[in-house]
């Protein structure tokens, strides 16, 4: 993360059992609360695969005590989707439980799971059928440069007034660092002209697309339909799931119809994701809960 640690005061934590790395949360701070990484979409608390129940139980309390040592009043703790996990690893929620956090917020996630494929909707197979007919190829390359300059920057610029979190060196930095775990997936022309593309991020289980955008005529040609139908159906087939990523607004108050329609059609169905506020304090009552 040290390529936008301008942005962020660090406070990553890791936790050993002897010498042993157990756990990690990578964090940043903000006045005196510790927020699950700001910089990273889902980080959050992260266990070794040898932690079992008791070793994340003490992991856990040892984490808010230390925080607490350090004048830190609050965690601000993400919940990491369950379908990005690689084992069963539920204990996290039910230490938040014991310690009496409240829920901040829930968003709403659609997800396509690869074991129960839905098939796109009527609309979305005539979207593909018309970008093949309009001559339309998709193909994994690493043009990062066309589809962040020509198509995200302008599309983000003119609909929203921002821009992509990450700037076209930090991916490519990324892409660099990372190249079995993020990928380009390129929409052409019969010209070689870009239309669209989509930056997806890959884990053990899952695939996710980080970005995603196409030109004006994306409609009219049916690019990003192609696109999806490509990623879903002929990529990465030994992933466990498709993240559409966030569907929901304002802290999760408020659904985004349009998103929801459009990811539904591709055979997505919904999913949590959760944020708690842990009061570092509560570590004291975690001592109650051991026989």
């Amino acid at each position: 993360m040290d390529y936008h640690s301008d942005r962020f005061q660090d406070f990553s934590l890791l936790i050993y059992k002897e010498d042993l790395l157990i756990a990690l949360l990578p964090a940043n701070l903000v006045d005196n609360e510790v927020i699950s990484h700001q910089g990273l979409t889902y980080g959050s608390f992260v266990l070794q695969e040898k932690c079992k129940l008791l070793d994340a139980f003490h992991a856990y309390k040892k984490m808010l005590e230390y925080l607490h040592s350090e004048g830190v009043t609050t965690l601000n703790f993400r919940v990491i989707p369950t379908f990005y996990n690689n084992l069963p690893a539920d204990e996290l929620e039910y230490f938040l439980y014991k310690s009496g956090a409240t829920l901040r917020k829930r968003d709403v996630l659609m997800v396509i799971d690869y074991a129960n494929k839905l098939r796109f909707q009527k609309n979305r197979r005539e979207g593909i059928n018309k970008a093949v007919r309009n001559g339309l190829t998709v193909t994994i390359d690493d043009n990062y440069e066309t589809f962040w300059n020509e198509i995200l920057i302008p599309n983000l610029s003119k609909k929203h007034g921002v821009s992509p979190v990450h700037t076209l060196d930090e991916i490519k930095l990324l892409a660099g660092r990372f190249p079995d775990n993020i990928k380009q997936v390129s929409v052409y022309t019969k010209e070689g002209k870009m239309v669209a593309g989509t930056t997806v991020f890959l884990t053990r289980t899952t695939v996710h697309p980080q970005y995603v955008s196409g030109n004006p005529d994306k409609n009219f040609y049916g690019s990003l339909d192609l696109a999806y139908h490509y990623i879903i159906n002929e990529c990465w087939q030994d992933k466990r799931y498709f993240d559409f990523n966030i569907s929901s607004e304002d802290d999760g108050t408020v659904l985004n119809e349009g998103l929801i329609f459009w990811k539904e059609t591709c055979g997505a169905r919904t999913w949590k994701a959760d944020n708690y506020l842990v009061d570092t304090a509560s570590y004291k009552q975690l001592n109650l809960l051991l026989k």
